[in-house]
């Protein structure tokens, strides 16, 4: 506890020396696999890559095939160290696939490091860790999009205000989303950068999507509807985490992070392995590269007589991320189903997750998400007064 208060605080933000030596130890406590590759092996590795051909004349790794190569004010001796270091993580690591973050924190450790063997050795630390619960870094496409869409799911819950604001402007929310990495190791300005990192390295993949959604509730302050008329919100929500400064301090951000009541740990991971089944089902591996895919709505071919195709947007923003993959199935229809409440059910039991959409004669409109199949309400013998998930929700359009 005493130690996350420190990080929080930034207290080892001014010296050098002092954070340097904290990186190291809380990352050689870091719990990770038997056989991992140390300082010793880099060394022997390098020597034999780099000992006759420049680093130049070695590709990058495949698994940062597309990737931003953030450099965080590095010289070119930093720059080439960082090359090296990414080669030798691709050699002795065959089996990350795909890695964006990768690049930015190798050259945030470099600043902290003694050479460049003690920096390989701590991020191989970190790639390896097998601590319950956590992870540090994505090494998959399907682990990448599954934290993506876990990001999705918890904005949806924790910004609300912002998550509408995004649903209403963009033809894609997950695409938007699926840039929440980037933001923290790419878009902060260094100093902002290196304090995430100092909380990140001891509380985990956890602490960044707490940080990301308090960048998005700035956001949020910052901007006003009207000015997001056919704005490109991708590249306005880049713009504003880049200028971060002239909005909020590292401290502040900091602290209205950690104010955030976020899931634990255990949910957390619950949530993104449930994201990774649903990806899987729709044919994303762990081995391939990257493959896009949607989740939004197919708009020229919807038609609704209670919503706008614009409302079904939004709406299906709301569910989460791993149900909207799939195109909505009409089960029920007044029109063409009658009114019978009996037939509802028949229609309708048999299908899990179900939205359920309705139009008053008064013209509003009201709604549910339901998790759970119909069929659960008759599970206890007689009619349960209550079924379904935590993810069940009411809603008014």
């Amino acid at each position: 506890k005493e130690l996350k208060k420190l990080a929080r605080e930034g207290y080892w933000a001014s010296s050098r020396a002092l954070r340097a030596q904290v990186y190291h130890q809380l990352i050689q406590q870091v719990p990770c696999r038997l056989v991992t590759p140390d300082a010793l092996v880099y060394r022997d590795v390098a020597s034999r890559l780099f000992g006759k051909l420049s680093v130049s004349s070695h590709p990058l790794p495949e698994f940062l095939e597309g990737c931003s190569m953030p450099t965080y004010c590095l010289n070119l001796e930093g720059v080439t160290a960082l090359k090296k270091i990414l080669i030798c993580v691709g050699n002795m690591f065959p089996d990350i696939t795909y890695s964006p973050i990768l690049p930015s924190l190798v050259a945030l450790l470099l600043h902290y490091s003694e050479d460049e063997a003690q920096c390989f050795e701590n991020i191989s630390r970190l790639i390896a860790s097998n601590t319950p619960h956590t992870s540090y870094i994505d090494q998959s496409f399907l682990a990448h999009q599954a934290s993506c869409m876990t990001f999705g799911d918890l904005a949806n819950k924790h910004c609300p205000a912002a998550h509408k604001l995004i649903a209403n402007t963009s033809e894609n929310v997950f695409e938007v989303y699926s840039e929440w990495l980037s933001w923290l190791f790419l878009d902060l300005p260094f100093n902002y950068a290196i304090r995430v990192f100092d909380v990140y390295l001891l509380e985990g993949q956890k602490v960044l999507y707490r940080i990301a959604l308090a960048l998005l509730k700035q956001y949020r302050l910052s901007v006003t509807s009207v000015e997001q008329e056919g704005t490109d919100v991708k590249a306005d929500l880049q713009a504003f985490v880049q200028n971060i400064a002239e909005h909020v301090t590292v401290d502040k951000l900091l602290e209205k992070a950690f104010g955030i009541r976020l899931f634990s740990r255990k949910e957390i991971w619950l949530l993104q392995m449930a994201n990774r089944k649903a990806l899987k089902q729709r044919g994303i591996t762990m081995v391939q590269s990257r493959q896009s895919f949607h989740l939004a709505v197919d708009m020229q071919n919807f038609s609704s007589s209670i919503v706008t195709a614009q409302e079904m947007r939004i709406i299906w923003s709301w569910i989460p991320e791993r149900f909207s993959l799939y195109p909505p199935l009409l089960l029920f229809s007044t029109s063409e189903d009658g009114c019978s409440l009996q037939r509802f059910y028949t229609c309708c039991e048999g299908y899990e997750p179900t939205v359920l959409l309705i139009k008053t004669t008064e013209g509003e409109v009201c709604g549910a998400f339901l998790s759970s199949d119909w069929s659960e309400r008759k599970k206890s013998g007689a009619t349960s007064c209550f079924f379904g998930t935590g993810e069940c929700f009411v809603f008014t359009v």
